[in-house]
C-alpha cells in the first residue's frame, strides 16, 4: 500500500514555507486508514503496552485506534487549559511555534509501558515533551510510532535513545 501517495501537499500552511503533510485522504479511505493503523500495531504488537499517548489533535485519531486494537488504555496530552483534573506541563518548540502539554498526573502509573503514537515527527519539539511527561510520571516509554516523519528536519536525533517506527520516511 503506497501511503505516501495519499498525502495531500499545502503549501504555506498553517504559514509561509511550511509545507503541511494533510492525512485526511487515508483517514477518509477505510483501506489505507485501517492499514495505518494494522502497520502500527502489528509493529508493536509483541510488546506489553499499558497505555498509548497521544498529543493533539491529529495524533488522536491514530493513537485511540491503536490502543484499541492493542487492548491499551489512550492517554490524550492536551494544550493548556484543555484538561480539568491535577496536571503537569511541558514546554516545546515546534517548526512554527512555541506551545506546551499538558497531563493528568494520574494518567500512567509509574511502570507502565507505552506507546506514544503521533501523525508526524518533525523538528521533534513535539515528542520529545510528550517522552519528558510520561517520564515524570514513571512510565516505561517501549516504542514511539509515527505516520510520516519528515528526515531532513532530524527530529529523531531528539529520541534517538528510543524504539521509533515511521510507516513513511520522507526524504524531500
Amino acid at each position: 500500500m503506497d501511503f505516501k501517495s495519499k498525502i495531500r501537499l499545502i503549501e504555506d500552511f498553517p504559514k509561509k514555507g511550511i509545507l503541511f503533510r494533510d492525512i485526511t485522504p487515508i483517514l477518509q479511505d477505510p483501506e489505507f486508514f485501517q492499514g495505518v493503523i494494522s502497520k502500527m500495531v502489528n509493529h508493536f504488537k509483541y510488546k506489553k503496552i499499558d497505555k498509548v499517548v497521544c498529543a493533539e489533535s491529529r495524533g488522536f485519531i491514530l493513537g485511540s485506534a491503536v490502543a484499541d486494537r492493542l487492548k491499551a488504555g489512550f492517554v490524550p496530552l492536551r494544550k493548556p487549559g484543555k484538561l480539568p483534573h491535577t496536571k503537569i506541563k511541558h514546554e516545546f518548540k515546534t517548526e512554527y511555534s512555541i506551545d506546551a502539554f499538558e497531563i493528568h498526573t494520574d494518567a500512567i502509573n509509574k511502570g507502565e509501558n507505552v506507546l506514544i503514537v503521533d501523525d508526524l515527527l518533525a523538528t521533534g519539539g513535539t515528542i520529545e515533551a510528550s517522552t519528558k511527561l510520561v517520564e515524570r510520571l514513571g512510565g516505561n516509554i517501549v516504542g514511539i510510532s509515527f505516520l510520516i516523519e519528515l528526515m531532513r528536519l532530524e527530529g529523531r536525533k531528539k529520541i534517538e535513545n528510543y524504539h521509533v517506527y515511521s510507516i513513511i520516511e520522507d526524504k524531500d
